[in-house]
C-alpha cells in the first residue's frame, strides 16, 4: 500500500530486492504461459493419437470416408457422411429450442424477477445441470419418448406434414428426440453463462436509457441485450460444444441407423454415439480404425465450428446503444 501511494518507495528499494520482484513476475509470466500452452498441445496430443488409431481407415479411404454413407462391417466399408449429418443436426435442432428459453430465462432472472424468486429458480437451472446423462437419457427413452410418439409427433405431422421435415413413419426414437434432449442439456449451460454475462452489463447503461425515456422493454433490448451480444454469443457457442460430443443420453434416444432421412422422425445417428455403441464390437483392425477415424472427424468438425463461431464473433460490433425511432 505504501509503495502505491508513494511511488519513490519502490525507486529506494535495493537492488537486490528489485531483481527478485523482477524474477517473481518472470516466473509468473512463464508460469501462465506454459498453462496456456498446456490445453494447446493437449489438443495437438489428442488429434496425433486420433490420428495414429486411424491409419489404416486413412489409407485405405482417403476424403471419401467424409463424403460416404456405407457403414458395412462386414464387407468393411465405412463411411461418416451420416454420423456427421446427425451430428450437425441434432446439435442445430438443439440450439434452435434452446437459444431462445436459455436468453429469455437469463432476461428473466437478472432484469424481471422478483428479488425472492432469482435464487431458488437459479438453484434449480444449475441442479439440471448437474443432472448425469446417462440419467437425462433413461428419462429421455421411457418418459419423454412415449409423450412425443403419442402426443406431440402426431400433432407436427398432422400441422406440419406438408414440410418434408415432418412427414414419414413416426416410431418415437428419432432425430428430433435426440435434439430436444440435447435442448434440455444444454438450457442450464446457455443460462447460467448468459445470466452472469447480463448481470455483467453497467448499471450506467440500464440508467441512461431509462433517462431517455425507454420502457423496461426497450432498455432490456436496447441497453443490456445489444451491449451483451458478444458475451451471449460465447454462452451459445459453450452450449454447441457440449451439444455437439454429448454421448449417452443422445444415444438412448435418437435411434441409432447410419442413415440421411430429411424427415426428422426419422431415426439417426452421431459421431459420439456411434463411437460409444460400436467400439466394443470391433473385431477387425479395419473397423476398429475407422471408429478412431470417426473420432478424429468428431474433434475436426468441433474445432471447425468453433473456429467458425469465433470468425463471426469477431464480425459482431462492440457493445453499444443505437438510437430508436
Amino acid at each position: 500500500m505504501a509503495n502505491a501511494l508513494n511511488p519513490s518507495a519502490t525507486a529506494s528499494q535495493p537492488p537486490a530486492a528489485m531483481t527478485r520482484r523482477k524474477l517473481g513476475d518472470r516466473a509468473f509470466e512463464y508460469l501462465t504461459l506454459l498453462m496456456a500452452l498446456a490445453v494447446f498441445i493437449l489438443i495437438i496430443l489428442i488429434g496425433y493419437e486420433l490420428a495414429h488409431g486411424s491409419t489404416l481407415s486413412l489409407k485405405k479411404f482417403g476424403w471419401h470416408f467424409l463424403v460416404s454413407s456405407d457403414w458395412d462391417p462386414v464387407s468393411e466399408e465405412f463411411g461418416a457422411l451420416p454420423f456427421i449429418f446427425g451430428t450437425l443436426v441434432s446439435s442445430a435442432i438443439a440450439l434452435i429450442i434452446a437459444v431462445p428459453l436459455s436468453i429469455a430465462s437469463a432476461v428473466f432472472l437478472t432484469e424481471l424477477a422478483p428479488r425472492w424468486m432469482r435464487q431458488p429458480l437459479t438453484i434449480f437451472i444449475e441442479l439440471l445441470a448437474a443432472v448425469p446423462s446417462v440419467i437425462l437419457g433413461l428419462w429421455g427413452i421411457f418418459v419423454m419418448v412415449p409423450w412425443l410418439r403419442t402426443h406431440l409427433f402426431p400433432w407436427l405431422k398432422s400441422s406440419l406434414g406438408f414440410l418434408p421435415l415432418f412427414k414419414g413413419p413416426i416410431y418415437g426414437v428419432s432425430m428430433l428426440a435426440g435434439g430436444i434432449i440435447l435442448a434440455i442439456m444444454i438450457i442450464p449451460i446457455i443460462t447460467s453463462v448468459s445470466r452472469e454475462i447480463i448481470r455483467s452489463v453497467p448499471g450506467l447503461q440500464r440508467e441512461a436509457a431509462y433517462a431517455l425515456g425507454a420502457t423496461r422493454w426497450e432498455v432490456t433490448r436496447i441497453a443490456v441485450l445489444s451491449y451483451a451480444k458478444k458475451g451471449l454469443f460465447g454462452a451459445v457457442i459453450l452450449g454447441l460444444g457440449r451439444a455437439l460430443g454429448e454421448t449417452m443420453a443422445v444415444t438412448m434416444v435418437i435411434g441409432n441407423r447410419p442413415e440421411i432421412a430429411a424427415s426428422l422422425f426419422a431415426p439417426g445417428y452421431t459421431l459420439a454415439s456411434v463411437v460409444a455403441n460400436e467400439f466394443t464390437e470391433a473385431t477387425t483392425d479395419i473397423y476398429l480404425h475407422a471408429l478412431f477415424e470417426l473420432g478424429l472427424v468428431l474433434l475436426g468438425v468441433t474445432v471447425l465450428v468453433n473456429a467458425l463461431a469465433q470468425l463471426l464473433l469477431k464480425t459482431l460490433g462492440g457493445p453499444e446503444i443505437k438510437s430508436q425511432h
